[in-house]
């Protein structure tokens, strides 16, 4: 009997009907092995991975193989996005194994979940180097029923090994700007001058090395760092990474030039790079960087958010072929005959030409520098497009990159005077609030179609949805939003964090695993342990709190030995440890709600490029739950009034919003 069907993950749902008998990971899957005196099959993906699919097809769907698999193990299907600790523990060891790591996660576990033989992907037939995965089955119960001894010998010691991996954590002092430009120069060498990005193929948007990257401009007036971001930035907007009709990133790029991308297209890419381009534009007014992150901006609004007013976990890289079957980036490529279908002859052979459409790279593009996709015959091919069977959606809703996509719509609606855009981060934040968070104010991991999941909160869940309140806070004044970031941190300092100050990817009264996971690194998101630091930095500008701002600074210790050697795994840290140097920024803006000078001298605040500035705004008189940065502020002589203070010293109070923005500035 296949448990998947009751499930929340449309991860687990794709495998509800297989003839496989998978279990969720449970105990009582656990305690099914233990009474057949069989090993665990771990099987872990997510909705939107093509190879995760392309093994189900070959293999979990295969009645034979099913039934081989059925008698002689307990199967158990994990979604990673669902539950990131399960994969981060046995994703260590697979890594460790096997030098290289990736999804469909494959492992071989005794009953107490002690691992003993990993893959990833597996095929129907050997080939490749690689076992089929009937070979991988057969081996692992011969192994398992002729030679048991030395199996639990070796599932003990890997077990052993990784409960014994806990980081030892003296809290080194955070980076000073002797690291920072350590850190910069390292990325240089790493730099890729003339396609932009860093490193060969495959390539991924680097957004939080990006990130740090403008923040260091800001603070040093690096034209290095800033050449970096533009360099990288306008090919990735010109690559076909990025969709050219529709807005929106796709993962990332097969190839070093940005052209060809795997087109799964996912919520936390977007919602960093849409905050990337908005932070780019406010640093150089670039046209194209504001077109671009309201593209992507629009697009998470218009095909990621769901009716609860969430944002969904991504867009299928496959989707279906008309005469049956699917594809990979079946729904964004073109040939030049679907070009002249959709436009006819002239105007195909114009848009070819316009998107750099090739025989081999069927992607558009725009192969010119400075270019802006032809308005016509964008609207054109996006109408024949919207007619071709869509990318499946994983509508989950996870707490952690919602944080992210509430930070960014809401500094762009701002920057850009898009009130939807800030409405749209408001309702995402009120859903994280209310359904994703517990009676004792305690996170869950995910909702699906408004019914909160079972997985409880892992750390980056905390620190990006504390991220995105404080951000939501900083455009709306809401008083609210800062008390709700206030709570998830204290749930952080208290339940997520070791005596030394070390962070933990779970809480210490969570579900015990083989291993506490602890990963200090960025991976595709910011890791736990850095959101939690950018959001512990801003939370005490914001409040004045002392035990705030020395948790997050023995947090950042992490950062200081990263920087020069690892730079780019470590970006979101950088970028915080750059904001603690230059302060961060204090602003206050005091003046009467609705008056035209208070949202002048409020706008000019938020377009300032300090790093990780925080901005409170707040009426004359009476501010229940208001930040502490307020007291005492008053509109002077009846006017909107900004102050700006940084570390123990404060700036004289202006009511011009040009004077702001000097005193924001690099050199105030």
């Amino acid at each position: 009997m296949n448990r998947l069907a009751d499930s929340r993950s449309p991860y687990l749902l794709q495998h509800a009907s297989n003839p496989v008998d998978w279990w969720p990971w449970s105990p009582g899957a656990f305690e099914e092995a233990r009474r057949r005196d069989v090993p665990v099959l771990l099987s872990v993906g997510y909705a939107s991975c093509h190879w995760c699919h392309v093994m189900a097809r070959e293999s979990f769907e295969d009645s034979e193989v099913a039934a081989y698999l059925n008698e002689r193990f307990v199967a158990v299907k994990v979604d990673r996005e669902e539950r990131p600790d399960v994969d981060a523990v046995y994703m260590t060891a697979v890594q460790a194994a096997t030098g290289q790591g990736g999804w469909p996660m494959t492992v071989f576990m005794t009953a107490e979940g002690e691992p003993f033989w990993f893959g990833t992907y597996l095929p129907p037939r050997p080939g490749h180097g690689l076992p089929s995965f009937r070979q991988v089955l057969e081996g692992v119960h011969a192994a398992w029923s002729e030679r048991r001894g030395e199996v639990d010998g070796v599932a003990a010691r890997i077990a052993a090994d990784l409960a014994g991996a806990e980081r030892e954590y003296d809290a080194p002092r955070p980076p000073g700007a002797d690291e920072l430009a350590a850190a910069v120069r390292e990325l240089a060498e790493q730099f890729d001058a003339e396609r932009g990005g860093f490193g060969g193929a495959p390539k991924f948007p680097p957004a939080m090395t990006l990130e740090f990257l403008l923040r260091h401009h800001a603070t040093t007036g690096s034209a290095e760092a800033l050449h970096m971001v533009e360099r990288t930035c306008e090919a990735m907007a010109r690559g076909g990474i990025y969709d050219q009709l529709g807005g929106g990133f796709a993962r990332y790029a097969v190839d070093a030039e940005w052209v060809t991308p795997h087109f799964e297209k996912m919520l936390y890419d977007n919602a960093l790079l849409a905050r990337v381009y908005t932070h780019l534009w406010r640093a150089t007014g670039a046209v194209w960087a504001r077109r671009i992150a309201l593209e992507t901006a629009d697009f998470m609004v218009r095909e990621l958010r769901t009716p609860q007013g969430g944002f969904a976990s991504a867009l299928d890289a496959d989707s279906e072929l008309p005469g049956g079957g699917h594809e990979e980036g079946a729904f964004y490529t073109w040939t030049r005959a679907q070009l002249a279908e959709a436009l006819g002859e002239g105007d195909a052979v114009r848009a070819a030409a316009a998107f750099g459409l090739t025989d081999d790279a069927p992607v558009l593009r725009l192969p010119h520098p400075a270019a802006a996709p032809p308005d016509d015959l964008r609207a054109r091919l996006l109408a024949a497009r919207a007619l071709r069977p869509r990318p499946e959606r994983d509508d989950k809703v996870v707490t952690a990159w919602n944080g992210l996509a509430v930070a960014a719509l809401a500094e762009a609606g701002a920057c850009f005077d898009r009130p939807d855009l800030v409405h749209a981060a408001t309702e995402a934040a009120v859903l994280l609030a209310e359904l994703h968070t517990d009676g004792a104010g305690r996170l869950v991991r995910t909702s699906r179609d408004g019914g909160a999941g079972t997985s409880r909160g892992v750390l980056e869940d905390y620190g990006d949805a504390a991220e995105g309140f404080l951000a939501l806070h900083g455009v709306t004044g809401d008083p609210a939003w800062l008390a709700r970031a206030g709570a998830l941190l204290e749930t952080v300092l208290t339940r997520f964090r070791g005596p030394d100050g070390a962070l933990f990817d779970t809480p210490d009264d969570g579900e015990r695993l083989i291993s506490r996971p602890q990963d200090p690194s960025d991976g595709a998101t910011p890791s736990g342990w850095t959101a939690a630091a950018g959001a512990l930095l801003s939370y005490a500008a914001l409040t004045g709190s002392d035990r705030h701002r020395a948790a997050a600074e023995t947090a950042l210790g992490i950062v200081t030995p990263l920087a020069g050697r690892a730079p780019r795994f470590i970006g979101w840290g950088l970028a915080v440890a750059e904001a603690a140097l230059d302060g961060p920024r204090q602003v206050a803006v005091v003046g009467p709600p609705g008056d035209p000078a208070t949202a002048l001298l409020h706008l000019a605040a938020l377009r300032a490029t300090a790093p990780g500035a925080v901005v409170a705004l707040g009426g004359q008189g009476e501010r229940d739950g208001a930040a502490p940065l307020l007291d005492g502020r008053t509109a002077r002589d009846g006017r909107a009034t900004a102050y700006v203070c940084r570390g123990f010293v404060c700036e004289l109070p202006t009511s011009d919003p040009a004077a702001l923005a000097g005193q924001l500035g690099r050199d105030a």
